[in-house]
């Protein structure tokens, strides 16, 4: 397990070592950051009797969606952002859980959160000291690291839009496949963060200032925007997705025709050597010598008005 606990005490920053005992006192600010702990762990790890067990079980679980909600005079959030490493699964979100509780953080994630460290830093340079600015940053953080994920997956369907052509569709599929289930693993998070950041700013706690305040409402109209960028990602990936196989049955049906008009063009052929191929008598010009050059002759002439046959019916340009 990953932890380390820091407290703001008359404006300065001071890193607790890992066991030691802090109550911080009033106008005291303490957060304590876990990562990869079990229940047993946790439990060991934070010395405070007040937090409800249905706190704990939130903190611990394997299996999260972001949330917030008001218990008592504290509050549970969760919001999943970034994390440092994908997992081997290939989910690159991971959750970031938090009881905020009067003066003190207890924030948990499974995973190494890529806005941890961001945050961790304003911390400790003084530019958090309290729980609404530890969750404003948190916010902002989070948010702003998933824009400019979301903005390369528009300028992929972007790029897919313009090299949009027959010769390429089973590239561009395999690419807008990839696109689309990437829209939908981040579509099924953001959503929620969004909504957890309106519920967030609706609760009535003493710890959340109107500068909070702002930046919480910020950080929700940048998910909002999110999700609806990537509603239209994934609308225009599904177009893409149903262009590519117009593209695709319009090429079966060029090569089927193609194939059709060079068995026509071959069909009286076959009929005229096939007839003159019987083994019996009586077959005429059988002995003479240009029999087989004016047989050759006749099929290239009557091959000649199919193919102009099928040339004036614009069979050929289709």
């Amino acid at each position: 397990m990953k932890s380390f606990t820091l407290l703001h005490h008359d404006d300065a920053v001071t890193a607790i070592a890992e066991g030691q005992a802090c109550v911080p006192a009033e106008g005291d600010f303490l957060w304590g950051h876990f990562e990869q702990a079990d229940g047993t762990e946790l439990d060991s790890a934070i010395e405070q009797e007040d937090i409800p067990e249905v706190v704990m079980r939130a903190l611990v679980a394997s299996e999260t969606r972001p949330r917030c909600d008001q218990i008592g005079d504290g509050a549970l959030i969760n919001l999943r952002g970034p994390a440092v490493e994908t997992a081997s699964d290939g989910d690159s979100l991971v959750s970031i859980r938090a009881w905020v509780h009067g003066n003190r953080v207890i924030s948990v994630s499974r995973r190494g959160l890529a806005a941890t460290s961001e945050v961790e830093q304003m911390m400790r340079s003084g530019a958090i000291s309290d729980p609404g600015d530890l969750v404003a940053a948190f916010a902002k953080a989070i948010s702003g690291s998933m824009d400019p994920q979301i903005v390369s997956l528009g300028d992929e369907v972007d790029g897919c839009e313009s090299e949009l052509d027959a010769r390429n569709i089973y590239q561009l599929r395999r690419r807008i496949a990839t696109i689309r289930s990437e829209a939908i693993a981040f579509r099924r998070f953001i959503a929620p963060d969004r909504d957890a950041l309106i519920v967030l700013v609706g609760l009535k706690v003493n710890w959340l200032a109107d500068e909070d305040l702002l930046h919480i409402r910020e950080a929700a109209d940048l998910f909002a925007r999110m999700a609806e960028e990537l509603e239209a990602i994934r609308e225009r990936a599904a177009l893409l997705h149903e262009q590519l196989t117009d593209l695709r049955a319009e090429l079966i049906d060029q090569r089927s025709l193609m194939i059709a008009v060079v068995a026509f063009i071959f069909l009286p052929l076959t009929f005229v050597t096939g007839l003159l191929g019987m083994n019996v008598t009586g077959i005429p010009f059988a002995q003479e010598r240009w029999a087989f050059w004016g047989v050759v002759g006749f099929c290239t002439i009557l091959g000649l008005v199919v193919l102009a046959w099928f040339g004036m019916r614009h069979w050929l340009r289709r």
